[in-house]
């Protein structure tokens, strides 16, 4: 009987190792791109009063400390730390709100093309002030954490005082209402833009650059929210092996961490004036970043055309939803 034991113990073992290995990899490369993408946005005054930079710093921000709090998390899980249930309460405070505020701030992003796009003449008036918005995100965000709060003091840590992955588990019900509500709000944005971009003749047949943005962004979003629904799904599954349930678990969860790397690239480097500014900014980062970039837009661009584009077409759908609205009349 000992033998089962130690070999289950070993295998929880090496999946919080998997854990602590694709949330510190992930901390890393998004520290990089907090530091060349968010210093530019703050320094840049240009962007600074926009909203779909400030949204982008707030994405970024909530990401890094995110993963930063998860290495920390699973590594004293890896360890066997004994901590003080306060101490268990704060970092899943701070896990679920910072995971919470990526999904807002996208749902947010996702609503400020929709209003710049769709409804142009009233941008101005509903996206005044793009720090308000993000501190809007963050607020809400607290909302699920401290719901659970009474609850979470209660039982803390486990019963040899260790402070596990059970205390993320709690409020699956909040956490569904959460994705579902934020996906509805995401889907129905793009779906309208992608609509608005076929009636002024942007996005057509000829011309798929701006629907393969769309769908650039739609994959993202995709990788954030499918992963979250797997893995609600996963602790619900009554009849699975406790083994399986893990595995899959932190497959999803490895997969998603490293797929939000790609974050700052989708939502960040693809605007071109952010761009500029970081090449104005950080120059020996210019290559590297363009390389990168480009390696992007090649997969999502389509490779033949029998009549090459006119630029300004093309240019027109590639940022079709990172414009700003026109501020007079048209």
């Amino acid at each position: 009987m000992s033998i089962p034991n130690g070999t289950g113990e070993t295998g929880a073992k090496d999946y919080t190792y998997v854990r602590v290995c694709a949330s510190t990899v992930s901390f890393i490369i998004l520290a990089f791109f907090n530091i060349v993408i968010n210093w530019t946005i703050v320094r840049e005054e240009r962007l600074r009063s926009h909203a779909r930079f400030v949204l982008v710093f707030h994405l970024l921000m909530s990401a890094l400390v995110y993963f930063g709090m998860c290495s920390v998390f699973y590594l004293q899980i890896y360890l066997g730390a004994r901590l003080v249930a306060s101490i268990c309460v704060a970092m899943v405070t701070v896990l679920i709100t910072s995971a919470s505020n990526i999904l807002l701030t996208l749902t947010a992003m996702a609503l400020d093309r929709y209003f710049a796009v769709c409804h142009p003449m009233k941008y101005s008036s509903v996206w005044h002030w793009p720090w308000l918005v993000g501190l809007l995100t963050w607020g809400l965000a607290l909302v699920i954490p401290l719901t659970l709060l009474p609850k979470t003091e209660l039982d803390a840590t486990g019963p040899n005082g260790e402070c596990g992955r059970e205390q993320l588990k709690k409020g699956e019900l909040k956490k569904i209402l959460l994705i579902s509500v934020c996906t509805i709000l995401i889907l129905y944005s793009y779906v309208r833009i992608l609509f608005e971009g076929r009636r002024l003749g942007v996005i057509n047949r000829r011309n798929s650059v701006g629907c393969k943005t769309i769908a650039l962004h739609f994959t993202q979003l995709a990788v954030y929210i499918l992963p979250n629904f797997v893995l609600i799904v996963i602790q619900k599954q009554e009849h699975l092996q406790s083994g399986t349930k893990e595995l899959s678990a932190v497959v999803s969860f490895a997969f998603f961490s490293l797929a939000q790397c790609i974050a700052p690239i989708v939502y960040g480097l693809r605007k071109e004036e952010l761009l500029e500014q970081v090449h104005r900014r950080f120059p020996c980062c210019s290559r590297h970043l363009k390389s990168v970039l480009e390696w992007t837009v090649r997969a999502t661009t389509p490779r033949l055309h029998p009549h090459p584009q006119p630029r300004e077409r093309t240019l027109t759908s590639q940022t079709l939803i990172s414009l700003e609205p026109p501020q007079t009349p048209v």
